[in-house]
């Protein structure tokens, strides 16, 4: 694992175990995948309060940054279909 991959995978870590879930299943399956673009946007959701993320993956609102929302979206898709 990257350097990179590992800080990551260290700031996935959150205070409740579902968020750590659909972050960390955006990081094992799309990271690898991803656009950089969207893994710079991925990386910096995780600069956002807890709460915040929760409420977007949820669908209460999205983050201002177009490239945020594309991956809450991406995240919202896949854990809520």
């Amino acid at each position: 694992m990257s350097a990179e991959l590992a800080r990551l995978r260290w700031r996935c870590r959150r205070g409740t175990r579902e968020l750590d879930q659909v972050l960390g299943w955006w990081l094992d399956e799309r990271h690898a995948v991803a656009a950089p673009a969207a893994r710079a946007a991925f990386a910096r959701l995780l600069d956002h309060q807890d709460p915040d993320l929760w409420d977007w993956i949820l669908g209460n609102g999205q983050p201002e940054d177009r490239e945020e929302a594309a991956v809450i979206d991406e995240i919202r898709a896949r854990h809520h279909a």
